[in-house]
């Protein structure tokens, strides 16, 4: 998963192609969890490039799109927003996939 590095390669990324982008940060336990799995969910959905976004590096950017709880997830295609998962709770490798699925 490549990490977020700017904010305008946020606005690049969002307007072009398909990417859903993945808010965590390096405190939060629960996107801990998630990580050992992040893999196989992006091998499943190879039309997706899936970009991390670090909370703490680029909190306007969360601000800026509600996410104020993490992990998080929103998916785009070219400028067009497809959904969100966005909640500070837990989340199982299902629940995830189930997210993708519906976009």
């Amino acid at each position: 998963m490549e990490n977020l590095k700017t904010v305008d390669q946020y606005d690049a990324l969002k307007n072009e192609g398909k990417h859903i982008f993945l808010f965590s940060a390096a405190w939060c336990v629960d996107c801990r969890v998630i990580e050992p799995f992040m893999p196989e969910i992006e091998k499943k959905f190879p039309d997706f490039t899936f970009i991390h976004v670090d909370r703490d590096e680029f909190i306007d950017v969360c601000a800026a799109n509600d996410v104020f709880g993490i992990p998080s997830f929103i998916g785009y295609d070219n400028g067009k927003e497809l959904g969100r998962y966005v909640s500070r709770d837990r989340k199982t490798q299902e629940q995830i996939e189930e997210f993708i699925q519906s976009l």
